[in-house]
C-alpha cells in the first residue's frame, strides 16, 4: 500500500508540473492576443481563443492520463497501452466504467487517480473562467471608453 501512495504522490506531482506548463502557455498565449489586439475584436475570435485554452488543457489532460498509463504498465498492472490509456482516461475523468479493471494489487493506486483527475479538472474550470473573465473585461473596457 505505501508503494502505491508513494507512486501517486510522484504521479501527482508531476501531473501538477504539466498541468502548470499547459496553463502558462495558455495565458500567456491569450496575453500575446491581447496586447496585439486591445481587444479580441469579434465574438468568433473570442470563442475561439478560448478554444484554443480549452484544446491546450485538454492536451495536457492526456498528457497527464498518458503518464498514468505508462505507470500502470510499468507496475503489470495493465498490460496493453491502448487499454492503459483507456483505463486512465476514465478514471481520471471519475467517470468509471468498470469494464477495464486493475488487477487486485495496484487497484487502490486508480482512486488516487481519479483524485488527481477531479483536482486537474476543477484547476482547467478555474483557468478557464479567469480567460473568460479576462476577455469579457476588456471588451467592456473598450466600450466603456467609447
Amino acid at each position: 500500500m505505501l508503494d502505491q501512495i508513494l507512486i501517486a504522490a510522484m504521479l501527482m506531482i508531476i501531473t501538477s508540473i504539466v498541468h502548470a506548463g499547459a496553463m502558462s502557455v495558455g495565458l500567456r498565449s491569450l496575453g500575446r492576443i491581447h496586447r496585439k489586439d486591445e481587444y479580441v475584436s469579434t465574438a468568433f475570435r473570442r470563442s475561439l481563443v478560448v478554444g484554443g485554452l480549452v484544446l491546450i488543457m485538454f492536451v495536457a489532460t492526456v498528457i497527464e492520463a498518458g503518464i498514468w498509463a505508462l505507470t500502470y504498465i510499468s507496475v503489470e498492472a495493465i498490460t496493453e497501452f491502448e487499454e492503459a490509456l483507456y483505463f486512465s482516461m476514465v478514471t481520471y475523468a471519475t467517470l468509471g466504467y468498470g469494464d477495464v479493471v486493475l488487477v487486485q494489487q495496484w487497484r487502490l493506486l486508480s482512486s488516487f487517480q481519479a483524485a488527481n483527475g477531479a483536482i486537474m479538472f476543477g484547476w482547467t474550470t478555474a483557468v478557464i473562467v479567469l480567460a473568460i473573465r479576462d476577455i469579457s473585461r476588456s471588451v467592456a473596457q473598450l466600450q466603456d471608453a467609447r
